[in-house]
């Protein structure tokens, strides 16, 4: 190798044209790289040219060659290297260079000790870490530090030594990078740390804390960016070692960072540091955050905090004190309980949201609309008393008080679309006059606070819509559509997608009544399926393909039939023009064509499938970064990873130099150093993202176009079936869905006989075959995952509209993720597991579970989630498992839920109900086992777990019919309490338990003890509104006089039932209520026969619009007691013509 023209080429590296250094960085790693001599003379260079710069260079590049060609280098040569090398390194006055030295000893000691070689080297770098020489203690330090990093657990028999070393070496008086070092290091050796082994050390380190404290502190008071970086970076990696290092100063580390947060003198990138901190101590240490009972202050400071927001948009990227303070009050709504962040907050609202101040204002609106998402039935609860003062402030004199409202109601709208949309009347007038200022005052394309402005009504009224009924959309549609329209040739490209997205919602929500407006709207919208000039242009096209698909939906087949075919040509062309969102959109157009037209799709089904087929077994690349240099242009960017956001650490200097003075020379074989740099993150790609959707599309399209499918089936089960162990939980989701979803889909293609199932074991009837064998494939894939899923809930906001309602098999529903996708959402693997069991087992029957090698696998895994041991549940299981909690601050005992910690277990108690459904009375062996556990959530703190509990305990008494009587005394002691709950909703499911127990027990005795006390209490709920509590209160009168006639003083409770019909809310209970009636009255009971002016009425109500009030029993029921009626008193009832319309009379 000709060394003399190697290190003229390496200076060229260093020249300021782009030309000269990409030719010479080419040269280099062509013909001279791959030279053992290349390492020898980068590492002459490192220690003896004058150029910083080009030391600097020689570190970066004689580090990536290290392991590939120290070991071929002379042995005789080594010694003086080393030691030359060490000892340069330790005089080194510049630090990038020092640092990047370091790094080279580092790989050479990793190869030399693990070969017996350069033994002496530690004691050298203990040596100069408590040397008298400044330099000498951070040189040696930092690559003591670098050595634990990488070959930590080699020194694990040093680890005494070095913490006696660090424990002085962090309170060194002269040098602040010493400091930094001693703190990197234990923070390494805390992690290579077993607790159970080393008590002492954790022990020691623990004792260290407030000194690594004091050194972060140090660095904000210095105002050294980096060091207070680096030191915050150290307790992150703290927070993820074993509690026992943090557990004895957790909560005073909490408030110090809290401090250091609220502290307006402080730098803005400390402050914003020390929040991400806290809301990595709420993800990570969440149990014990709780029982610090600190969510109250943490909220209240960040409410505060808010308010320094000014003029900033809460929707930019940018991070700061502000946005981070508003992101860890999302952080908090969603991992503690409603009574430690929400409440809190709406308690504190007054002065904020009444201020005379416009940024206290805002900053109230923002911490409100923020919690939404983390807390939804909570604030729903609230809503009546919320959407006042907002609707109050959309009208305020500060623009960026209205903008916060404006965000508030879309948060509000997102979460509580049904709820918010009763609310239209005030709600769409405001968000058309907002939007008509925003679009008067524009004054162009620069006027960037009034095309927000645009952009935020139009995505308002996209959200809105989703909660409005079709007469009430209708309404909107003269004032909404002309202006949405005018929008589409507005010259700024966001716009134009914010108001084809609001109006293909308006038109999905509007159905029917949307047809005047389609034709001249398609018109519109017809070139922008055609353009593909630029990236932004894509994005336009990828919108208006969703929105025409949503408007399809509302107009039906035979309106959009000359669209199909040039649509469905347009997106097959968007395959191909490398836009993974594009293509993405293709697929969901596709699946809402499915169902439009249902079997009549079958001539595109052909290439369709191939299309989707062929995406779902396209190859994916993984994500092959080093964090070093090759990660420079990743520095404090987000990336996303197995399916999160994760932020990516600043480079240390040595790094993001060498990073920056060259392109890329060390494009060589990885060199195994840094193999753990992404332990267990798996990259999502965008191939990954488009399988998500090509997977749900399949389940779209099988469910809506079965026939006609039945060709795909096989190789779909093929396919999809191994899509369940994908790394990304969006397609383990997806592909778990979707084959319940065929499962479905095929059951209904059996004979009606076998489709009509009966509860209970054994099988009444079987399936075919066919299906039987296509159940076991899935059940023995998914069940398996199901039992050992660790994805219990991700947040995720996908950018696609929403363009396909969820997939219903007989109005049984099954998860599709993308039928949110515009919204933000929170998915789970095991939540829609437990979703799409129930809704199978729902609509299938006991099948599924006919056999012990899924009833069984299905039990313990229920048994797992409800007791809070199951591995996505990681964070309760401990202290379940052990009843008792390593944190002193925890009551293992207070395990009160957060919202979306009970969705898990919400959505397995669906699974139970539906068990018990299949099962019948022979659910009344796994009762046993899960009695306690409906009661200790019966009895909880929240009202949202006490009423489920209530619900799930009616329909387990009403699956086992006589087999509940064992368990009647224990039913009534909890029911009873309950009664009186003071949550309507918990109380309403009460009334409808006791009633289903009255009537299917068979404990006489126990009955009788607290009969006159049900009957006392009914009396009150037949005149209390809400919660279907007086539907539910006549249910169970009406059943215990079915019972027990001769016990119910009927000339008080008929009178009193009569009073509260027709029933509004919950129309099951018109079959207890119209049995009863009609038993009555064909026995001839006096009260029933005197009230028959009072029934005709209700009579005629019932039978007539909507048809739905009445089973198909108990209507024909009712008209043979409106024909009795009739033969009796012909002239009463032909008062009524609809009454005697519905009877033939």
């Amino acid at each position: 190798m000709d060394t003399k023209k190697f290190v003229q080429l390496f200076g060229e590296v260093l020249a300021p044209d782009t030309a000269r250094v990409k030719a010479a960085t080419a040269t280099l790693k062509a013909d001279y790289y791959p030279h053992p001599q290349s390492l020898s003379v980068l590492l002459q260079l490192l220690v003896s040219d004058e150029s910083t710069s080009l030391r600097q260079l020689a570190a970066s590049q004689a580090r990536s060659l290290v392991s590939k060609h120290w070991k071929t280098l002379p042995e005789r040569q080594k010694p003086a290297i080393r030691q030359h090398l060490l000892e340069k390194t330790l005089s080194e006055e510049q630090q990038l260079v020092r640092h990047g030295a370091a790094r080279v000893i580092t790989a050479i000691a990793k190869i030399d000790l693990n070969n017996g070689q350069w033994l002496d080297l530690f004691d050298t770098l203990v040596q100069a870490a408590g040397s008298q020489n400044p330099r000498h203690r951070e040189v040696g330090t930092y690559v003591l530090f670098t050595t634990i990093e990488a070959i930590g657990e080699d020194l694990t028999a040093k680890v005494p030594q070095l913490l006696e070393l660090f424990g002085k070496t962090i309170n060194d008086p002269q040098s602040a990078e010493v400091k930094i070092n001693s703190m990197l290091a234990l923070s390494r050796i805390a992690i290579i740390l077993d607790v159970d082994e080393d008590a002492p050390s954790i022990s020691k380190i623990e004792s260290l804390i407030p000194q690594m404290v004091g050194v972060l502190k140090q660095a904000i008071d210095a105002e050294d960016e980096d060091r207070t970086t680096q030191s915050f970076e150290v307790f992150q990696t703290l927070l993820g070692c074993d509690s026992s290092v943090l557990n004895k100063h957790f909560k005073d580390l909490v408030l110090f960072m809290t401090n250091i947060a609220v502290d307006t003198d402080a730098e803005e990138d400390a402050r914003t540091q020390a929040l991400s901190f806290l809301m990595q101590c709420v993800r990570f240490k969440k149990l014990r955050i709780q029982g610090m009972k600190v969510g109250e202050q943490l909220t209240l400071k960040c409410l505060e905090i808010a308010t320094e927001m000014g003029d900033e948009d809460a929707a930019e990227e940018e991070v700061t004190t502000g946005r981070s303070a508003l992101a860890l009050i999302d952080v908090l709504a969603e991992s503690l309980p409603p009574s430690q962040v929400v409440v809190p907050l709406l308690h504190n609202l007054g002065s904020y949201v009444n201020s005379p101040d416009p940024d206290r204002r805002k900053a109230g609106l923002l911490a409100l609309g923020t919690c939404v998402e983390g807390a939804p039935d909570f604030i729903n609860t609230q809503l009546h008393e919320i959407l006042p003062l907002v609707l109050r402030l959309f009208n305020d004199d500060d623009d960026k008080v209205r903008r916060a409202a404006l965000d508030t109601i879309m948060r509000l709208a997102e979460d509580l679309a049904e709820d918010l949309g009763k609310e239209h009347a005030k709600l769409i007038p405001a968000l058309i006059k907002h939007l008509d200022t925003a679009i008067r005052q524009a004054s162009g394309p620069d006027d960037k606070k009034n095309i927000s402005a645009i952009k935020a009504c139009c995505n308002a009224l996209d959200t809105l819509s989703e909660g409005l009924d079709a007469d009430t959309m209708k309404e909107y549609l003269p004032e909404l559509v002309p202006r949405l329209s005018r929008l589409f040739t507005h010259p700024d490209l966001k716009i134009k997608a914010a108001a084809i997205l609001a109006l293909g919602s308006i038109g999905a929500s509007a159905e029917s009544a949307f047809a005047p407006y389609f034709e001249q709207t398609m018109n519109s919208l017809s070139d922008y399926v055609q353009i593909k000039d630029s990236e932004e242009e894509l994005d336009l096209r990828c919108t208006t393909c969703d929105a025409m698909g949503a408007m399809a939906s509302a107009v039906g087949a035979k309106a959009f039939q000359r669209y199909v075919r040039p649509l469905m040509e347009a997106t097959e062309e968007g395959l191909h023009l490398d836009h993974p969102k594009l293509r993405e959109s293709s697929f969901l157009f596709w699946g809402n064509m499915a169902k439009v037209y249902k079997d009549e799709f079958k001539p595109f089904l052909e290439g369709v499938v191939k299309a989707i087929f062929d995406s779902l077994e396209s190859e994916e690349s993984d994500l092959e970064v080093e964090l070093g240099e090759e990660a420079a242009d990743l520095a404090g960017k987000e990336v996303t990873i197995g399916g999160k956001k994760v932020k990516v650490a600043a480079l240390s200097e040595d790094e993001l130099a060498a990073a920056s003075d060259i392109e890329d020379l060390d494009g060589m074989e990885d060199d195994g150093s840094d193999d753990s740099d992404w332990d267990d993150l798996t990259a999502v790609t965008a191939v990954a993202q488009e399988k998500e959707i090509a997977v749900e599309v399949i389940g779209d399209i099988l469910t809506h176009v079965t026939q006609p499918y039945i060709p795909y089936i096989e190789k779909t089960v093929e396919i999809v079936l191994p899509l369940t162990e994908h790394s990304y939980e969006g397609v383990r989701r997806a592909a778990i869905g979707t084959l319940y979803r065929l499962y479905a889909a095929v059951w209904g293609l059996q004979p009606e006989e076998v489709q009509k199932w009966e509860p209970g074991l054994p099988l009444k009837q079987k399936p075919t075959n066919e299906v039987a064998k296509l159940g076991e494939i899935i059940t023995t894939s998914t069940l398996s995952i199901w039992s050992q899923e660790e994805d219990r809930y991700v947040h995720c906001k996908p950018a696609s509209p929403n363009i396909t309602e969820p997939a219903a098999y007989d109005d049984i529903h099954f998860v599709t993720p993308s039928s949110l996708r515009h919204t933000i959402v929170w998915v789970a693997t095991v939540t829609d597991l437990n979703r799409n069991i129930a809704a199978t087992l729902n609509l299938t029957g006991p099948a599924l579970v006919s056999s012990p090698a899924t009833l069984t696998p299905i039990s313990e895994t229920l048994l797992a989630l409800l007791t809070r041991k199951h591995p996505c549940q990681s964070d309760f299981s401990t202290l379940a498992s052990t009843g008792s909690s390593p944190d002193e601050d925890l009551d293992p005992g207070a395990l009160e839920s957060s919202e979306y910690d009970w969705l898990v277990i919400d959505t397995a108690l669906d699974v139970l109900v539906s068990l018990a459904h299949v099962l019948g009375p022979t659910f009344a062996e796994f009762y046993k086992l899960v009695e306690k556990i409906l009661f200790r959530f019966a009895s909880g703190s929240e009202p949202y777990e006490r009423s489920t509990a209530v619900g799930v305990l009616a329909e387990c008494i009403r699956a086992m019919d006589v087999a509940v009587t064992p368990h009647t005394a224990p039913l009534f002691k909890v029911l009873m309490h309950r009664l009186n709950d003071e949550d309507p909703g918990t109380k309403s499911n009460a009334v409808f338990a006791v009633g289903l127990l009255i009537a299917t027990s068979q404990d006489e005795k126990e009955i009788q003890r607290h009969f006159n006390t049900v009957l006392a209490r009914l009396e009150p709920m037949l005149q209390e509104n809400g919660a279907r509590l007086k539907d539910n209160a006549a249910g169970c009168a009406a059943r215990m006089a079915l019972k027990y006639q001769d016990k119910v003083p009927l000339g008080a409770v008929v009178p009193a039932l009569v009073a509260v019909l027709p029933l509004k809310e919950d129309y099951e209970e018109n079959e207890p209520v119209w049995d009863c009636m009609v038993h009555l009255y064909s026995a001839g009971e006096p009260t029933t026969l005197s009230l028959t002016p009072q029934l005709l009425p209700i009579l005629e109500q019932v039978l007539g619009e909507p048809e739905d009030q009445l089973n198909e029993k108990t209507r024909e029921q009712v008209s043979e007691m409106v024909r009795f009626i009739h033969g009796k008193q012909p002239l009463m009832v032909r008062k009524y013509p609809g009454l005697a319309a519905a009877v033939g009379v």
